[in-house]
């Protein structure tokens, strides 16, 4: 019973994100369900003349405004660090494999990534979402093991336009940064993109293209909320990005947001990378 009270109020808030969404976009959000169809009565001088069509009611339908198309483009979501998780809450228990971390897969990455794969989806974009479980047997090796993955991708013939490796950021102190930015009285979780140079490596990433995305994605969740993504983290390691010329390493919040305040900003980040993908591009 109580999970199914939870799934409920998770929709709640995913519906939440969605509507004050739609307000940032510039669409008519539905004060409520039966909003979506407006009856309004039409006043007549007489009565309606006995089998003549009944016309004192109006239908008014409203549809909304359909998304751009999306020409088939490709994601693939992934996580190195399969395992990272938030803090837990009453509502949100996991067992630990150590501190911040579970193989529980509704509390872990894989979460966040099903989130993001459903609202890339309803935007229109084929995703694959590769839930593999990288960490395992050591965490040191976790890069090496998500690298097989995309190379065997690669060698199968998969192309995708946006490679995203979904992580969280982590700090030794909840004071270290600014976890949540509010949106329409919702807590939610502020993003970070990571770009890395590939220094030292002989096969190294187009680091300046994958900047480019990353600049995108990030000004469009700031266009959105002031505060909802931090600056790019331009790190000297690889992290997997010379692959192709369209990788980026996406955290979600950090150790000390719950796994709430991070999905509530999903619908946010999926409309920045539509923005990037497919609005920036006409």
């Amino acid at each position: 019973m109580r999970i199914k009270q939870e799934r409920g109020r998770r929709g709640l808030r995913c519906g939440v994100a969605l509507l004050l969404l739609m307000m940032l976009c510039g669409l008519a959000a539905p004060a409520s369900a039966e909003a979506l169809f407006r009856v309004e009565p039409v006043p007549t001088e007489t009565p309606t003349p006995t089998g003549a069509p009944d016309t004192s009611l109006h239908v008014e339908v409203l549809r909304p405004t359909a998304v751009p198309a999306t020409n088939g483009k490709r994601i693939l979501i992934y996580h190195t660090h399969t395992w990272e998780a938030f803090t837990q809450t009453a509502d949100d228990p996991y067992v630990e494999t150590e501190k911040w971390r579970t193989r529980d897969n509704s509390a872990n990455m894989v979460a966040v990534g099903d989130a993001l794969t459903a609202s890339l989806t309803s935007l229109g974009f084929e995703v694959v979402h590769d839930t593999t479980a990288f960490e395992p047997p050591n965490l040191a090796e976790s890069y090496q093991r998500s690298l097989t993955m995309l190379e065997e991708r690669l060698a199968r013939g998969e192309a995708y336009d946006l490679y995203i490796d979904l992580h969280r950021d982590a700090f030794a102190s909840a004071t270290a940064v600014q976890r949540t930015v509010n949106i329409g009285g919702v807590e939610t979780a502020r993003f970070m993109v990571l770009v890395g140079k590939g220094e030292g490596y002989a096969e190294k990433p187009d680091w300046e293209a994958n900047y480019a995305i990353a600049q995108s994605i990030t000004d469009s969740l700031n266009g959105q909320h002031e505060g909802l993504c931090r600056s790019i983290a331009l790190k000297t390691g690889r992290y997997n990005q010379h692959i192709a010329p369209c990788c980026v390493l996406i955290e979600c919040g950090n150790n000390f947001n719950t796994l709430d305040e991070v999905l509530s900003g999903i619908p946010y980040l999926a409309h920045a990378i539509l923005a990037t993908l497919v609005e920036a591009a006409d």
